[in-house]
């Protein structure tokens, strides 16, 4: 049986949500670009809104077919004093949507705006991306099931009904029944056949008892209620993707507040993609100048401590939390760290020593980001190595504008394979 499924939800000023959503698939590239714009253009702390998005009227028109006359024609037009035969036409002027000088003539249509929700603009904001590596660990605090089959049910819901184990059953239960009735049927066709043409009344009488045991042999119903069998879903615990972010933030004061609000702007991004992608991803905030304090979500984003430059506290300090509280055996740990890549000269060769040595090896992925528009510093350059130990597990980036901060964070985080 064929099921036809239409889906009537309605959203806001009852628009369908299927067109919606065809909609949005239609013209995703325009979409991607305006949220890609948007995101550059908002401030810190506006990053979650919708987005009121418009696509050029060029790109929605859709062709139109009109019947023709056909075939070929020729028609003589009135003379004119500007055109001779076979000169070009230019298009008439004027009536744009998309602004210009004023004009008394042609029309035309404004260019096609929407409003993007909030889901839907988080939707095209993180879309193909994803933490790299990760991997199942073993079961911890898990709440996350997945229904399997779990034997059979003599009730359930029609979604449920197991065809196979139905039919089975209800071929076991017209063997059973008719067993009986298939033996009375054999020995009545044997006795038949023994007894020939000498006693018509005899064989009008087995006859009889023979059509009789065949109309209830017939009259077990192929299916019966009995027979229906349905699928038992039982719940199973699944491993769960135990994650954990370090989010390493330089607040020296070589950092000036340019530069903080970029790699603000970046730790925004990544903390809202692991709020949206990632429930159970558990984040720790390191702020460090010449000293590293572990600090909640409020004091990452807004305190205003300043210092000297000694990157080595935040590693050591991640570090020791990993071996604390984050045995590598149970979690996917992650680190993301912006600076403006100055650091004290002695100190540069220790950080690089520790990601190696320490850090990496216990590590799923590691981000740098070096917000500068200087040349490479220090860091930088105490770094840039370490991708060719660890191509899967270090990247870095340069961030020199507002505008490289989503393209960046889009190269580190990028979908395999995308």
């Amino acid at each position: 049986m064929a099921f036809l499924i239409i889906d009537r939800r309605q959203q806001s000023r009852h628009k369908s949500a299927v067109n919606r959503q065809r909609f949005l698939k239609r013209f995703r590239k325009h979409i991607k670009e305006a949220v890609a714009d948007a995101v550059n253009k908002r401030s810190i702390t506006d990053m979650e809104r919708g987005e009121e998005i418009s696509i050029p009227r060029k790109d929605t028109s859709e062709p139109i077919f009109r019947p023709g006359q056909g075939g070929q024609q020729r028609r003589v037009l009135p003379g004119n004093k500007e055109f001779t035969r076979g000169d070009r036409i230019n298009r008439p002027k004027g009536g744009g949507g998309s602004g210009g000088a004023a004009s008394n003539q042609g029309e035309g249509l404004d260019d096609f705006v929407f409003e993007l929700n909030q889901q839907e603009f988080l939707d095209f904001m993180f879309e193909d991306l994803e933490l790299p590596n990760l991997v199942r660990k073993q079961l911890k605090d898990s709440e996350s099931y997945k229904l399997i089959k779990g034997g059979y049910l003599r009730e359930g819901i029609p979604a449920r009904l197991n065809v196979v184990q139905s039919l089975r059953g209800a071929k076991a239960r017209r063997i059973a029944l008719g067993g009986a009735i298939r033996r009375e049927i054999k020995a009545l066709e044997a006795e038949l056949e023994a007894l020939g043409d000498s006693d018509p009344e005899a064989r009008q009488e087995i006859t009889a008892k023979l059509e009789r045991a065949r109309r209830r042999l017939n009259h077990i119903p192929f299916l019966d209620n009995f027979d229906l069998r349905y699928n038992n879903m039982i719940q199973q615990p699944m491993p769960t993707t135990s994650a954990v972010m370090f989010c390493l933030m330089d607040v020296s004061g070589s950092m000036t507040q340019d530069i903080k609000d970029l790699a603000k702007r970046f730790f925004v991004l990544l903390h809202l993609f692991l709020k949206r992608h990632y429930e159970k991803t558990e984040v720790v905030f390191i702020r460090h100048h010449t000293k590293a304090d572990e600090v909640d979500e409020e004091e990452f984003f807004y305190s205003r401590e300043t210092g000297g430059t000694v990157v080595s506290s935040a590693l050591d300090l991640m570090h020791e939390i990993i071996r604390e509280r984050y045995p590598t055996d149970s979690w996917n740990i992650y680190a993301a760290q912006a600076s403006d890549g100055e650091n004290w000269q002695d100190d540069s060769p220790k950080c690089r020593e520790l990601l190696v040595k320490s850090l990496l090896p216990a590590l799923q992925y590691f981000a740098y980001v070096e917000i500068s528009a200087a040349e490479e510093q220090e860091l930088w350059h105490a770094y840039s190595d370490i991708p060719e130990q660890f191509p899967d597990r270090f990247a870095m980036r340069r961030v020199q504008a507002l505008t490289d901060i989503f393209p960046v964070f889009r190269e580190l985080f990028e979908r395999k394979g995308q």
